[in-house]
């Protein structure tokens, strides 16, 4: 197991003036971090991969689907290809980076609905994209860790019964799923069977309460969760997920609008905590 943080809880873009926050995660055992890849290009991920060397922390990447003109499920195919454009330049940015995963909802834009659920048609598309995407992701070593949102946030993915059905379709070893503690508490009956409905094609696990805040201070039954991963053969990335309300370009994808824990120092400090002692105690 390793421990690691998503750090839109500081930022969507990572600058030389975070390095300190980011040399502090080191300090407090974290074993790596997780990128936000949503603007730039792969020269800054290069030097932001020689910058987490030195630190001494590996990393993961997450990303988005911007809007509707880049949609890799539309029908439209011209639409088609610029979501195409842009699902390659996230893999450019991810391999400058030397990330071992690209998690996040890749899928389809946040927040853009057609008033029912997934198509054939953008089932189709998604898994032909998603596939090209594994292969290239096979060839340079690192895996794909799609992201399920809830029903406020997208249409395309909600359940661990959809997820588990298109991991079949997409239908290639570097393609798993990214499970989300804080979207599957929406849509699931039961989070331990819902682990269990993935089972070995979780990639990655991220740790968030059911507030968006620090682990371990809401409702949600980490130790039911891990168990029910442990159970499963997991032994991958636990990531923290927690989102402040400093970072406007976030609010609107995340209904953010209230701090949801005092400072970074504590969401740092007592989530790395929480989940060594809830993991280590987990059956």
């Amino acid at each position: 197991m390793r421990v690691s943080i998503n750090l839109l809880c500081l930022t969507g873009h990572i600058e030389a003036a975070h390095l300190p926050q980011i040399r502090r995660l080191k300090e407090l055992g974290y074993d790596g971090v997780e990128i936000p890849v949503l603007t730039g290009d792969p020269s800054h991920y290069a030097w932001l991969a020689k910058e987490l060397d030195a630190i001494g922390l590996r990393r993961t990447s997450t990303s988005i689907i911007p809007d509707p003109s880049a949609n890799p499920l539309s029908t439209d195919p011209e639409v088609r290809a610029r979501g195409k454009n842009h699902l390659d330049w996230i893999m450019d940015c991810a391999e400058a980076l030397g990330s071992e995963s690209i998690g996040g909802p890749f899928h389809a834009p946040i927040g853009h609905f057609t008033g029912s659920g997934p198509s054939v048609d953008e089932i189709r598309f998604g898994a032909e994209a998603h596939h090209a995407m594994a292969e290239r992701a096979q060839e340079n070593g690192y895996i794909l860790c799609l992201e399920h949102l809830n029903r406020f946030e997208t249409h395309f993915l909600n359940t661990m019964d959809q997820a588990a059905e298109y991991v079949k379709t997409v239908d290639h070893p570097a393609f798993k799923i990214m499970y989300d503690t804080f979207h599957a508490n929406i849509e699931e009956k039961s989070q331990t069977e819902a682990v269990a409905k993935i089972g070995r094609h979780m990639g990655i696990l991220h740790v968030s309460e059911n507030d968006r805040g620090i682990p371990g201070t809401g409702h949600i039954d980490f130790a039911e969760i891990f168990s029910a991963a442990k159970r499963q053969g997991y032994d991958g990335w636990l990531i923290v997920e927690a989102f402040g309300a400093g970072l406007p370009e976030l609010a609107a994808a995340t209904r953010v609008w209230r701090p949801l824990f005092p400072d970074h120092e504590t969401l740092f400090s007592q989530s790395i905590g929480f989940i060594r002692t809830q993991w280590e105690a987990a059956e």
